[in-house]
């Protein structure tokens, strides 16, 4: 088995794995890195240029798992692409917002490689995109290859429990077997129930680290921290000041508006409308709509309807007034610059009747990552184009990540028995962590952290 990481980095980045089975070959994932601009944000894919890749596997539609699958395919274009079938339902969306995104930073920052890829191209390359149910097993390898009597490999997509459509990925060939957890949840959430991940055994383990350098505290509990969550919004509604709640527009906005509409139903919360975009309106249509084929809880609570949902129209986040107790859950997660989350941080941020409530992870080199660190009173740099401001204003974190904790992680690695890890979207410190654990509780597993571009024989 030969495996190849084309993340152009070691942090959390484009993800991308190479795989070679039995002389058939598959990528898992094309993502894009989130803090790279242009084409140094795209996989590498030098190294397997000269590769006649079978098909493409993707685990789940946030941008830095499939941002770059329309690059990919002008790589391989005899590939056919598989995903889940609720992958498959927001996978086009993903990709054209994408374009909108590139073109408005070429225009606005001057970014002249953009758009990496157009429309017409995203619908071009739709027809070879294929979705599945979990849990069923289909062969991917090219049909030249098994008519001239190689047989196929098969893949399988098991429930990551991550964010709708989410998959980790088995492939097995005639001899050996390979796990990819992507990004993966071990524990349930508002909305979607923990991965189902309970009968995976494998050869060769692909593990996500992101939260290997974050040690869950000693009596820590979600619904601890959806009480103090709560506690914080109450206060801040109490003050007539506005609540920030920045997210990701795939996800994290369901899971925190079904979490607000479980507030109001129990009359923690008074009802009132919500404020949220444009593209976190499409995706939360879309959980509504295909509610029916989720692993989830709340399965009748249809969030179009528990709430009244406000899009803000484009510039409306710089001009209107921030009073009255609003409450926004707007793109993007980190606040990047251009994006609604930002243009209301910057006008929130010197103000200490206002709130700003993260709940999931922030880079901290973006403005939400800076925003985090600040303390109160101090004066730092939001952003480029914000420029210097002082927080003033109520900045909290909340736990509620939908990514697996260390220890759960931990367990699963001796739950799959694998001979080989390889450790992958995870920081130095994050894989440093699982690396010694791993090698203190399984001597016997061979641990890999593969350097970018670099061939891996397992």
């Amino acid at each position: 088995m030969r495996i190849i990481n084309l993340n152009p980095d070691t942090d959390i980045g484009a993800s991308a794995w190479f795989v070679d089975l039995e002389g058939h070959r598959l990528l898992m994932d094309a993502g894009m890195h989130p803090k790279r601009e242009g084409r140094d944000g795209l996989p590498t894919f030098k190294p397997i240029n000269n590769e006649d890749v079978d098909a493409i596997a993707i685990s789940h539609c946030h941008h830095d798992h499939v941002g770059a699958l329309p690059v990919a395919l002008r790589h391989f274009p005899k590939a056919h692409v598989l995903m889940t079938e609720l992958s498959y339902f927001i996978v086009e969306r993903v990709l054209h917002n994408s374009v909108n995104v590139m073109t408005r930073q070429r225009d606005e920052l001057g970014i002249k490689e953009y758009p990496l890829y157009t429309h017409d191209e995203v619908d071009d390359i739709a027809p070879v995109f294929q979705g599945f149910r979990y849990n069923r097993e289909v062969e991917w390898a090219a049909f030249h290859k098994t008519r001239a009597g190689f047989p196929s490999p098969t893949l399988e997509f098991y429930d990551a429990g991550h964010t709708l459509g989410s998959a980790g990925i088995m492939i097995r060939g005639k001899k050996e077997t390979l796990f990819y957890t992507g990004d993966v949840c071990f524990h349930d959430q508002t909305i979607l129930r923990a991965a189902r991940f309970e009968d995976v055994k494998a050869d060769v383990l692909i593990m996500e680290s992101t939260r290997g350098n974050r040690l869950v505290k000693k009596g820590f509990t979600r619904e601890t921290e959806i009480e103090r969550l709560t506690a914080a919004i109450q206060r801040a509604l109490k003050r007539r000041g506005c609540v920030l709640i920045p997210s990701f527009a795939l996800g994290r906005t369901q899971e925190i508006l079904a979490l607000l509409a479980l507030l109001m139903r129990e009359g923690k919360l008074k009802q009132q409308p919500v404020y949220i975009g444009g593209l976190g309106r499409v995706f939360t249509e879309i959980y509504d709509l295909e509610a029916h084929r989720t692993h989830r809880q709340h399965t009748n609570l249809q969030l179009r309807e528990a709430h009244n949902l406000v899009v803000l129209e484009k510039g409306q986040a710089e001009k209107m007034k921030l009073s009255g107790g609003r409450i926004f859950v707007i793109t993007s997660g980190m606040m990047a610059e251009n994006t609604a989350a930002h243009d209301l941080a910057a006008r929130m941020i010197g103000d200490e009747r206002q709130s700003i409530f993260f709940v999931g992870y922030a880079d901290p080199e973006t403005p939400g990552g800076r925003l985090k660190a600040a303390k109160h009173g101090e004066t730092f740099v939001f952003s480029p184009g914000a420029g210097r401001v002082t927080r003033r204003c109520d900045v909290q974190d909340f736990d509620l990540t939908a990514h697996a904790n260390r220890d759960d992680l931990l367990d699963f690695v001796g739950q799959v028995s694998p001979r080989a890890v390889l450790l992958g979207h995870g920081g130095d410190e994050s894989r440093k962590w699982f690396e010694e654990q791993i090698r203190a509780r399984h001597p016997k597993i061979k641990i890999i952290q593969p350097q970018p571009g670099r061939t891996v024989e397992v």
